[in-house]
């Protein structure tokens, strides 16, 4: 019996996690190891192995989320990822060295390559989808079941009436894509929600917040 998915990644809007204190934007690594986690996030990622959004998936469903930091977080995807394709097996993982031959790759990130495709990111873009349903104004309803797979839709959102506030065009669905569905587009709005909507009478008055969500999260309200 397969285990259900579960994220422990979704905690907007959940209390008891405690107050949210900015950093200051210049602060980037807090350990001397987090620049070399990130470069080695970066070059397997650009391998093709997976994409962003099954990185995503891998990082939500860690057993031990809760207790590891942003960096530890992005290591331990990478190796569940890379244990998932036979990429690293345990024993090098105890020893932290290669002792196997390595797997084949569909392409190698170069050092003289990093700061272009940096440069470039990973555009979702994309110039065709199904028709878009919705437009700047119409009132939507977000689905409200829980889903067993990777979503985009935080909780607190689930099952909330708000309006249309933005048209994106057609972008990568997130939901089939972090599961080897495709990127099956969809067109993607900019969805406001009255705060009280989303939190009832405990929430600040006049507060809004915009979600971005794909077609298939919404309804006619």
């Amino acid at each position: 019996m397969s285990v259900p998915y579960s994220t422990h990644a979704d905690l907007g809007g959940q209390p008891g996690h405690g107050p949210v204190v900015p950093e200051d934007e210049g602060v980037l690594f807090h350990e001397p190891w987090e620049p070399a986690a990130l470069a080695i996030v970066l070059a397997m990622g650009a391998t093709g192995s997976w994409n962003i959004d099954m990185s995503r998936s891998a990082r939500e469903t860690l057993p031990d989320y809760a207790r590891l930091s942003y960096y530890r977080i992005w290591l331990a995807a990478l190796e569940k990822l890379m244990a998932e394709r036979g990429q690293v097996l345990p024993d090098e993982i105890a020893s932290g060295r290669m002792l196997h031959a390595p797997v084949p790759v569909g392409r190698v990130l170069k050092a003289d390559q990093v700061a272009a495709a940096l440069a470039k990111g990973s555009p979702t873009w994309r110039p065709d989808g199904p028709p878009p349903r919705f437009a700047v104004g119409d009132r939507v309803r977000t689905c409200q079941h829980p889903v067993p797979h990777h979503t985009r839709l935080p909780g607190y959102a689930r099952g909330k009436v708000g309006t249309i506030e933005r048209v994106h065009g057609h972008h990568v669905f997130a939901d089939t894509h972090a599961h080897g569905l495709g990127e099956q587009p969809q067109p993607l709005y900019t969805v406001a929600f009255e705060a009280v909507e989303l939190w009832g009478a405990q929430a600040a008055p006049g507060l809004r917040v915009s979600v971005d969500a794909w077609q298939p999260y919404l309804e006619p309200a």
